[in-house]
């Protein structure tokens, strides 16, 4: 094992857990991570030493992800096995059933929002980071997360009520 697979193999669990909340979906997160990795290895070549392997492997996995959605846009992907997609089992009923509402909360954010939420709030990236990662302005980044965290907590309401629209002339 040489220093590039090692650099890889530690980087592998935010990897997989960024793909996990991108695709709600436990095999098919496992894919898009085999699909990452696989797309470096090929293109390693391309990375710059002294820059961030971390940051360069997520905006491949973003790229794949983007790819896949729209190569897929009405496909059903059926899992192999019969395994259903339950978070980790909480000490009481109610902790778990909040972590199912954030999960659900989660998938109903916009693609854009989604995506940054997660890369700041999940995987502790910088804006600047995150920016570069989805190719888009710092100033993007910062809107889009607000924008998600407002609707987050809106989902997450008693109800989950809509947030009002603004009339904006």
């Amino acid at each position: 094992m040489d220093g590039r697979d090692r650099d890889f193999i530690q980087h592998l669990p935010r990897l997989r857990r960024y793909a996990r909340a991108l695709t709600g979906d436990r095999g098919r997160a496992d894919d898009l991570v085999q699909d990452t990795l696989e797309r470096a290895l090929v293109k390693f070549h391309l990375w710059q030493p002294g820059s961030d392997l971390r940051a360069w492997l997520f905006t491949i996995m973003h790229n794949v992800f983007i790819n896949q959605l729209r190569a897929g846009a009405g496909t059903v992907i059926t899992a192999l096995d019969d395994e259903t997609v339950q978070p980790a089992i909480r000490a009481t009923q109610s902790d778990r059933l909040e972590v199912l509402d954030l999960q659900v909360a989660l998938l109903r954010l916009p693609e854009e929002q989604r995506e940054v939420l997660l890369l700041v709030g999940l995987e502790q990236m910088t804006y600047d980071e995150a920016a570069g990662v989805l190719g888009i302005p710092i100033g993007t980044v910062m809107s889009r997360l607000s924008r998600a965290r407002e609707r987050l907590r809106a989902l997450l309401a008693v109800g989950g009520a809509q947030p009002a629209l603004k009339v904006v002339k």
